[in-house]
């Protein structure tokens, strides 16, 4: 069943946005492999897929957007920015989740575990929001040592 790789997926991108605060590219979400015998996907699986990858693009671009919010040297504009984007997003990633808790429950996902990943949708704005300004926030750090 791909449903649970699409919902490991979300929230592996829900985990992958310190990597955005870091100003790096976030890792694409890893796809678990098709098991041997694995039945095509069927067309509702397919279409939730396509939804899933489109939210992964637009929680990327959000977190750009914010990168550049974040690094105005007017503060003050800066969260005025940031309070704007993240209330643009935040819509897109509740009702994702919503999508996300009525795919997988009609899939026979958990209802406990359908929890859990519907939190880490509805938080990824602010979370990416958080983690992006404290990033901006920072001192320049000095150059990492190799270990």
């Amino acid at each position: 069943m791909r449903l649970l790789s699409s919902a490991a997926a979300v929230a592996v991108l829900a985990l992958t946005t310190p990597a955005f605060a870091a100003g790096q590219a976030a890792a694409p979400a890893p796809q678990a492999a098709p098991a041997p015998a694995q039945e095509a996907d069927s067309p509702e699986e397919a279409a939730f897929e396509a939804k899933a990858e489109a939210f992964q693009e637009r929680m990327e671009a959000m977190a750009t957007e914010m990168q550049t919010a974040a690094a105005q040297t007017d503060k003050a504009k800066a969260k005025s920015d940031l309070d704007s984007l993240q209330a643009k997003y935040q819509p897109e990633a509740d009702a994702f989740a919503e999508e996300v808790n009525t795919f997988a429950t009609a899939q026979g996902a958990p209802a406990e575990q359908m929890a859990m990943v519907m939190q880490q949708i509805k938080g990824i704005p602010l979370k990416a929001r958080t983690e992006i300004e404290a990033a901006a926030s920072a001192p320049a750090a000095a150059p990492a040592t190799p270990q």
